[in-house]
């Protein structure tokens, strides 16, 4: 399922565009690759960082966000939601620029970002990516934003260059000159910007000077010297940046361990679903697919419910408890729908704890529906085991635009 847009023309006035900031792109020396193994496997996980306390990262705190636009303006908002009595905490605003890419249309570049996922202002431009469920598209648009939820990466197109595009970063809550250009090299070929855990760094794949497709980073801070981070499999694939020091890893559905050693992970031609972490960043690929673990019959990983399992949509529209050793299912399936209900379910959150998980209940290929804004999804709480109870959740708020970002 795919969000559209949504207008909330009086929250905003009309955007500026930050002055471009010129920058010199020198890569630095790649990062060597190492491989990976069960008792090798680095610590990726995201606890050495120290977050501020807002209600955006206290525990016990669901993070949703939606794309807003207006005759004159388009703006992301992030919602942090009581997950006990679904009443909003809080929001923060993300004021876009003129020139950032959260559409594809015809006589622009066509530009790889999450942003695109989160604001589809075209509905005959199709996702940037090969694949556009809630599973696929939740954890991209997470990738968008620190772990504060203070920064979000942006790809901009050059008004001076059709076929250029670079990266920066808004703050939330920002005027317009809070806008953030990192690079603005002539011919730059800068997508697929997702911002490091700590805020402190956007990361992109990019074209270097011999025509190689590449993972780099610039510092949101001084100078924003460019800095080649390792391979990467050209755009088609979205980034997810974890760990401190912070890797990217280039793949679709990834989601972290909560022990940070391995993580879900999928890519064409790579067979595989479970993955040990690896110090370098780069592509996932067959080489590193040597010790994965296929989960049977997922087709969507929702997330882990342990160090040792994980969520997954099946094949067959059941959600279904797979264990991350050996691939096999470690329970009873779940059902959500029903095979006459006429509608299908994605999975798009699972609770810190394990028991629960969220999920889009809506009628098959929705968003392809001119009318798919009046036809809002179910969403519902549901338990990762038989016998529980699901909750259905109903706020104005939460809606076809929404797309579920974190559980904390």
């Amino acid at each position: 399922m795919r969000p559209n847009l949504a207008g909330k023309a009086a929250l905003f006035a009309v955007l500026a565009t930050l002055p471009l900031q010129a920058c010199t792109s020198q890569p630095s020396a790649e990062k060597p690759t190492s491989g990976s193994s069960a008792r090798s496997a680095p610590y990726l996980g995201n606890h050495g960082y120290a977050l501020p306390d807002t209600p955006f990262t206290r525990e016990n705190t669901v993070v949703t966000a939606r794309c807003a636009m207006g005759a004159r303006y388009v703006a992301v908002a992030l919602t942090a939601w009581d997950p006990e009595s679904w009443k909003p905490r809080a929001t923060r605003w993300f004021a876009l620029p003129q020139d950032a890419a959260f559409n594809n249309y015809p006589g622009a570049k066509t530009v790889h970002s999450p942003l695109v996922d989160l604001c589809p202002g075209n509905p005959d431009a199709p996702s940037p990516y090969r694949t556009d469920s809630l599973e696929h598209i939740a954890p991209r648009v997470r990738a968008l934003f620190d772990l504060s939820y203070t920064r979000m990466a942006v790809v901009l197109r050059d008004p001076g260059d059709k076929n250029a595009s670079h990266v920066g970063f808004v703050k939330s809550d920002a005027k317009h000159d809070d806008l953030v250009r990192l690079s603005g090299a002539a011919g730059d070929d800068e997508q697929n910007a997702v911002m490091s855990p700590d805020g402190r760094s956007v990361w992109f794949t990019y074209t270097d000077h011999d025509g190689r497709k590449r993972i780099g980073s610039r510092s949101t801070e001084g100078d924003h010297h460019l800095s080649d981070e390792g391979p990467a499999a050209g755009n088609d694939l979205p980034l997810t940046v974890t760990g401190k020091p912070a890797r990217a890893v280039q793949a679709n559905m990834v989601h972290l361990a909560p022990d940070g050693r391995r993580l879900t992970a999928t890519a064409p031609k790579v067979f595989g679903t479970v993955f040990d972490t690896w110090n370098s960043s780069g592509p996932l690929s067959r080489t590193l697919a040597r010790g994965a673990v296929l989960l049977s019959g997922c087709a969507g990983a929702v997330g882990w419910v342990g160090d040792d399992r994980v969520l997954c949509r099946t094949s067959s529209g059941s959600f279904q408890t797979m264990d991350a050793h050996t691939g096999r299912a470690a329970g009873t399936p779940i059902s959500v729908v029903g095979p006459q209900d006429g509608t299908v379910a994605e999975g798009t959150l699972v609770s810190p704890d394990g028991t629960k998980f969220i999920v889009s209940v809506h009628q098959p290929n929705a968003e392809q529906d001119p009318d798919y804004g009046y036809h809002a999804p179910a969403f519902r709480v549901v338990p990762t085991t038989r016998g529980g109870t699901a909750t259905d959740l109903a706020d104005k708020e939460l809606d076809s635009h929404t797309v579920f970002l974190s559980w904390s």
